[in-house]
């Protein structure tokens, strides 16, 4: 394992790294789309400002015993962080800035490639730094030393299943399919986004087998329980989305759909 690189801490700045990676393709596709609104600057903080908040403040309420739970400060300075978290508190602030703003075009095909190359760059943070998952069973896997087992909470000379690796190749995959074919093809304003999170939470409550987390009901991880209620509400939204005629082709006279 890799904690720093050189004077810096390796998560923080693969974390870094992957910002940029999803500001330049937002900024690419924006100009691209000719989304040229100055009020996108605040709909893109809105999405740094609630991602960052909901990353650190998404594991506070662990325990349904509140007195078991770090005081706020406590968890803002040193709690654990959640891509989840992250990612509803990204969406959040996308959608409390337009209304503050009045900015009513459709973002998520902006946020989709961007959130997936940016998902992709950062896991390198993760892989290097936190605990790979649980024991592979055979001869593969990431081996990890007695100081490295107990930095990171593992078993110690066994093969453990790179659950980050897993996940940098599913986001490089997102990105590619996003960048690569669907960005070009004639799909409803703003559902990419929706679709790369379905996907992303399907793929995540698979991978939470072997990430190693605890386990805290019915056999399922805190991450699996969460997945459990949003992934459906989320396909069911597709599904009605489908249902009601947003996936067909569009007409030449369509007006171009803006968000609520």
């Amino acid at each position: 394992m890799i904690t720093r690189l050189g004077p810096v801490p390796a998560h923080e700045l693969f974390v870094a790294l992957g910002v940029v990676a999803a500001a330049a393709v937002f900024v690419l596709e924006a100009r691209r789309r000719g989304h040229r609104d100055e009020r996108l600057l605040h709909v893109v903080l809105g999405a740094v400002v609630g991602g960052a908040v909901f990353m650190r403040m998404g594991t506070w309420l662990q325990h349904v015993d509140l007195r078991e739970n770090a005081s706020v400060a406590e968890q803002w300075l040193y709690g654990n962080r959640s891509i989840l978290g992250g990612l509803v508190g990204a969406w959040l602030g996308v959608h409390v800035a337009k209304r503050l703003t009045g900015y009513r075009l459709r973002t998520g095909d902006l946020f989709a490639p961007a959130v997936a190359l940016g998902m992709a760059v950062g896991r390198v943070g993760c892989l290097l730094t936190e605990k790979p998952g649980t024991p592979t069973g055979h001869g593969w896997g990431i081996t990890l030393d007695t100081v490295q087992a107990s930095r990171t909470d593992s078993v110690a000379g066994v093969p453990l299943h790179p659950s980050f690796v897993y996940e940098i190749a599913f986001h490089t995959a997102a990105f590619a399919v996003l960048w690569l074919w669907l960005r070009h093809r004639d799909t409803p304003p703003g559902e990419t986004f929706v679709w790369y999170v379905a996907a992303y939470g399907i793929f995540r409550f698979l991978v939470e087998t072997v990430r190693g987390n605890e386990v805290v009901w019915m056999g399922l991880t805190r991450p699996q329980l969460f997945l459990a209620v949003t992934v459906p509400v989320v396909l069911a939204r597709i599904a009605w989305r489908w249902r009601s005629g947003a996936y067909a082709p569009a007409r030449p006279d369509q007006p171009v759909e803006v968000s609520a």
